[in-house]
């Protein structure tokens, strides 16, 4: 940027403390430079010790220019164009909240409260930001619930409470003490990074490491045993191990008996498979098979880290549970390095109905899952219909199945749309009215984790840019619209973070949330005070009071009260998948210089070959739903069948207009939770 001004004359920067927000599991803490109020770089800091001063390099690079770059808003502004045409005028914040007044309480005059819709998803992890004076809003409102977790989590998630109830699992740094670390459908080098390290101090003491993915990450190339499984077909080998187990007198029939429920009909299922079910489903070698196999039976301790990759095809809740009930049937529990790496956070003393305050819903308001958003925008029999959407946090257009489909429903004539984003992302293009929101550096918020066991709190280092108000600040002064005049909506931020942790809990130190030292994150142990071991120092807190491989609500809720694999046929050669990217954090970053430009597709060289591409060449993606132009890598990281490419691209970087969310099917769902099928996504690819 030019400036007259000398380097003499320019502000000193400094150096302040923050914490990352991103959709991640580590919730890294950050050293931030400061100068003349502008973000001018971003690195990792030591106050959290799991992070210990290491962060992502999408971070470090693009954040920056997330904040002030040429996508960033920072003023209202009004459509003057055709939806999604991109075209606005600049309006005053009291106008913007006047039409947003207005076109709420059309949809609520003409239908009820529930024609209105908040979408919104994970786009800041902090509690504040994501779900505090909004839901308050939204609830006193009586606007349509969203179950927002059938996009992403909340798949894993069921699939743990299943066994486990809302026990704290093991934090991950307890794995250097493993001497086998299982990382299975888990990209750790682009989406969980400091568990690398805690790796490589294992297996400097001799642990072993094996990696399942249908992809060979980073990290498979220094793993003991690879497994590049058939996508989707987690279920068959987890439980085919268990019946091998079983067969080589290698199950803890002592803990299982102690600490285990439903043994006998989740191993009637097991032992339906074998070796020969993992070679002609899961596409391993017999030799594979019994590596792992014997790897498994000789460890005295086993570290399981399960990624949200496995949840994201048909019999995902089923895999993620087998996989995770081989550690209750080989007694990988109750000792620090064997566990299963899940859910953390939960030790943290979160008192999210005092922040999100759910009393106030009104009695028989209804839930939608945000995987049917797009039908329940389209049905014009749903009664009443939803006639006012509100997307913050969020790039449905970037993230959701079906992309194409989801377009045409956000071009409704009769559809009130407001956005409340960071940056001008392909959703905020629908809008009627754009509210442009702080970045997590420019408010103060109070952070949990899911994949670690800190609680951190940050404050701003730079003022709101330009107009951009933070995400309480904006249902604030929408609540006094609305005459919401209760004190509950004009608590302070400070109020916010006093209410969404006990302050009374002795982990805090004697310290409000609000006041957290900046320079340290609060490790979450046991109430007493003691670490974190399952079966030792916490225990399962399901009905039964053990680890329950026979879950009797998910046989009630989706006749899944044990795991079984189900394929889904297959109508075209390649299956897609689209695991994180190294460039983005979901669709977080999309808009910055490091994605621009078409994002590629990896194809093995056996398919490459028999398509007549090379390596480098444009190529087209199609199925019935759609199509998007990408740039071929020739790899055998990938084996021959299967197709990878990143998701959270943004329509720019496709010269068709749409991106490979348009060819995910919408159609398909998980076992439990009715979740996103990513991973069943099939089509074909020719050069363009």
């Amino acid at each position: 940027m030019a400036t007259n001004e000398t380097p003499s004359t320019r502000e000193p920067s400094t150096l302040k403390p923050s914490v990352c927000p991103l959709d991640c599991p580590d919730t890294c803490s950050l050293s931030v430079t400061i100068a003349e109020n502008r973000v001018i770089a971003v690195r990792g800091s030591n106050a959290n010790p799991y992070t210990d001063g290491v962060i992502c390099n999408k971070v470090t690079r693009s954040y920056p220019e997330f904040v002030h770059g040429e996508c960033r808003l920072t003023q209202p502004l009004k459509r003057v164009g055709p939806r999604g045409s991109g075209r606005f005028e600049p309006v005053s914040w009291d106008k913007a909240l006047d039409l947003v007044h207005a076109g709420l309480s059309q949809a609520i005059t003409k239908h009820g409260p529930q024609s209105v819709l908040p979408l919104n998803y994970a786009g800041p992890h902090g509690e504040l930001a994501g779900g505090s004076m909004d839901r308050r809003f939204f609830h006193k409102l009586g606007a349509t619930l969203l179950d927002r977790g059938p996009l992403c989590g909340a798949v894993r998630g069921t699939a743990y409470l299943s066994l486990y109830g809302p026990c704290p699992g093991m934090p991950p740094e307890q794995a250097r003490e493993a001497d086998l670390i299982v990382v299975w459908g888990n990209n750790i080098t682009v989406s969980n990074l400091h568990m690398a390290k805690v790796i490589k101090e294992a297996r400097a003491q001799g642990a072993k490491l094996v990696i399942i993915d249908p992809k060979r990450t980073r990290i498979a190339e220094q793993a003991d045993l690879f497994l590049q499984i058939t996508p989707g077909s987690d279920v068959v080998l987890a439980q085919a191990l268990a019946a091998e187990l079983e067969r080589r007198g290698a199950l803890d029939q002592d803990f299982i008996s102690r600490w285990v429920s439903g043994f006998e009909p989740y191993m009637t299922e097991a032992r339906k498979y074998d070796a020969d079910s993992v070679a002609e489903l899961c596409g391993l070698s017999k030799a594979q098979f019994h590596s792992f196999a014997e790897s498994y039976a000789n460890a005295q301790r086993v570290a399981v880290s399960l990624g949200n990759g496995i949840e994201r095809g048909h019999s995902g809740g089923s895999s993620l549970r087998a996989a995770m009930a081989l550690q209750a049937l080989t007694g990988n529990h109750g000792r620090r390095g064997a566990g299963v790496i899940a859910k953390p956070g939960l030790a943290s003393p979160k008192t999210t109905d005092r922040l999100q305050r759910p009393d106030l819903v009104p009695p028989g308001t209804r839930t939608f899952n945000i995987v049917d958003v797009t039908d329940k925008l389209l049905d014009r029999d749903l009664d009443p219909p939803v006639s006012a959407l509100f997307i913050y946090n969020h790039n449905p257009v970037c993230t959701h199945p079906d992309q194409n489909r989801l377009k045409r429903a956000l071009m409704r004539d009769d559809l009130f749309i407001v956005g409340a984003d960071i940056a001008m992302t392909d959703s905020m293009a629908y809008a009627d009215v754009v509210l442009p929101a702080a970045s997590h550096f420019e408010y103060a918020d109070v952070y949990g984790a899911y994949g670690q066991n800190y609680l951190q709190r940050a404050k701003a280092v730079i003022p709101p840019v330009g107009q951009s108000l933070p995400n309480t600040e904006i249902f604030r002064r929408l609540a006094a619209r609305f005459g919401f005049d209760d004190s509950l909506f004009q608590d302070s931020d400070e109020a916010l973070m006093d209410a969404a942790f006990d302050a009374t809990d002795s982990r805090l130190g004697g310290f409000r949330p609000s006041q957290i030292p900046l320079d340290r994150a609060l490790e979450m142990t046991t109430p007493e005070g003691e670490e974190l071991i399952l079966c030792k120092t916490v225990q399962p807190e399901t009905k039964s009071g053990k680890i329950e491989l026979f879950s009797e609500d998910l046989e009630q809720r989706y006749g899944y009260g044990i795991p079984r694999f189900e394929a889904v046929p297959r109508d075209l050669p390649f299956n897609l998948i689209s695991p994180s990217s190294s460039k983005r954090t979901n669709a977080t970053f999309g808009g910055c210089d490091a994605s621009r430009g078409r994002e590629r597709v990896e194809i093995s060289p056996v398919d490459a070959t028999s398509k007549g591409i090379s390596d480098g060449d444009p190529v087209r993606l199609w199925n019935a739903r759609g199509e998007t132009l990408l740039i071929a890598r020739v790899t055998d990281a990938v084996r021959p069948g299967v197709l990878y490419s990143p998701k959270g691209t943004w329509m720019a970087a496709g010269a068709s207009g749409q991106t490979i969310n348009a060819l995910i099917p919408n159609d398909i769902r998980t076992d439990i939770e009715r979740g996103a099928c990513f991973n069943e996504t099939f089509v074909d690819i020719a050069r363009a």
